[in-house]
């Protein structure tokens, strides 16, 4: 398995309009974090300009799955995102 981070750039609108979305994508996230995909994800807070989602997978396509199907990036919120890899070397939930 391998670790990916997911970056979204929010568009500057994105705090006001996210509450139409947000029980969607929270959802989307949930079933992605049950399916043992999603390790972590939120967004900075201060300012609100970015949100990070670090996944375990074997390759990216779960990934690009999750944003074509995420009401965030299907109604503009995200004005552009990107998939890294990432790679961990230490840390409470790295497995070797």
């Amino acid at each position: 398995m391998n670790y990916y981070a997911l970056i979204y750039h929010l568009t500057d609108d994105y705090l006001e309009r996210r509450g139409t979305y947000r029980a969607e994508h929270l959802q989307l996230a949930k079933d992605a974090e049950a399916q043992g995909d999603l390790v972590l994800g939120g967004a900075y807070s201060d300012p609100a300009d970015t949100a990070l989602l670090v996944w375990r997978v074997e390759d990216s396509s779960v990934i690009e799955t999750f944003v074509n199907s995420d009401p965030y990036v299907k109604n503009g919120l995200i004005a552009r995102w990107e998939i890294r890899p990432w790679t961990v070397v230490i840390g409470t939930a790295y497995e070797k």
